[in-house]
């Protein structure tokens, strides 16, 4: 049989996800093979190269070179959230299909040009949301859309991790844009409006720090609500305090779901719940979600499909985010601006 045809990848900054998520998950990858290595520091570059099999290695300095590379058809955007918007849009002017890091950008501006970008160079541009891939997810979501808990009415979901160390671009607001929020509270925006099907027209924040020193630029703690129009009211929160967890929950008129961990990658998942009268306990083994993400990708590019979570998606969520932001300022409820195609 002839082999299947694969998406050559560039990875862009090579920090902790892309050494120990991104870079491994090609090993398990169908439709995508790792072709170049992007980074502040050579010798790193070079060191992973040499361990994960890429032919080139580049500095930031030779990113047009990386670019310019006809085996590289696609990057995937690894470095802090900061460069985003850069990183992106230049791939896409060099004719490249990428693949973005959550949270898509600092700014709606930001995430507005990547968008018209990746258009008016016909490229496809994604944004790096395991949970459209992930299996737990997918079966809670097609048991949402079947009607089987009826009108869900509330969500709740958390997702902490400690950062007792973090390196200074996560407390830095020009390169990382936020704190828990951006970082891991994403998680809870995109998946919960994911599953409901809906934007939220209005959220209310609360955000607080237990060590100010550290988090001066960026939110340590953050909870939130957010409320859309068919009536359905999420709670959640995020933070770099508490120890990593992370679950979900969503209530419906006939039934409710518990998705625990809901967020973390590295370990089984357990989907449980009732519908009517009937429990259901179902786990789901760890596999490798950012080989599934790599492809999907990848199977876009070759078959000139949209990307479920594209552009607008990752621009949507940075749009709830802002909103959050200033409504945790302002300590009162504050409108979602309407982000259309």
């Amino acid at each position: 049989m002839p082999r299947s045809p694969k998406i050559g990848y560039a990875v862009i900054g090579l920090g902790h996800i892309a050494q120990h998520a991104v870079l491994p998950g090609f090993t398990h990858a169908r439709k995508s093979g790792l072709v170049a290595l992007v980074s502040g520091d050579h010798r790193k570059a070079a060191r992973l190269a040499r361990k994960f099999g890429a032919a080139h290695a580049y500095t930031y300095d030779e990113y047009d070179a990386c670019l310019a590379d006809p085996e590289v058809k696609a990057v995937f955007v690894a470095g802090a959230n900061g460069v985003h918007a850069e990183h992106s849009i230049r791939a896409a002017n060099a004719g490249k299909h990428v693949l973005c890091e959550k949270p898509m950008a600092n700014t709606l501006d930001e995430c507005r040009a990547m968008i018209e970008a990746a258009r008016r160079n016909r490229v496809r541009l994604m944004i790096a949301y395991r949970k459209y891939f992930e299996p737990a997810s997918v079966t809670l979501k097609k048991m949402i859309d079947d009607g089987k808990f009826g009108r869900v009415l509330l969500m709740h979901s958390s997702f902490t991790v400690r950062l007792t160390i973090g390196k200074a671009w996560h407390f830095s607001h020009a390169a990382a844009g936020g704190g828990s929020l951006v970082d891991v509270g994403v998680y809870a925006v995109n998946t919960c409006r994911w599953l409901a099907g809906e934007m939220p027209v209005e959220v209310d924040a609360h955000s607080w720090a237990l060590d100010p020193e550290r988090f001066r630029e960026v939110d340590e703690n953050v909870a939130f609500q957010m409320r859309f129009a068919s009536g359905l009211v999420v709670q959640a929160s995020s933070s770099f305090a508490a120890a990593k967890s992370s679950f979900l929950h969503v209530h419906g008129e006939n039934g409710w779901a518990t998705l625990v961990p809901a967020y973390s990658y590295t370990e089984e998942r357990r989907l449980l719940g009732e519908v009517g009268t009937r429990e259901f306990d179902r786990r789901f083994r760890k596999l490798d979600e950012f080989a599934l993400e790599l492809d999907a990708l990848a199977d876009c590019a070759l078959k000139n499909r949209e990307p479920g979570p594209n552009g607008l998606e990752g621009a949507r969520d940075v749009a709830i985010m802002e909103a959050i932001y200033r409504s945790a300022l302002e300590k009162k409820p504050v409108a979602v601006a309407d982000v259309e195609a």
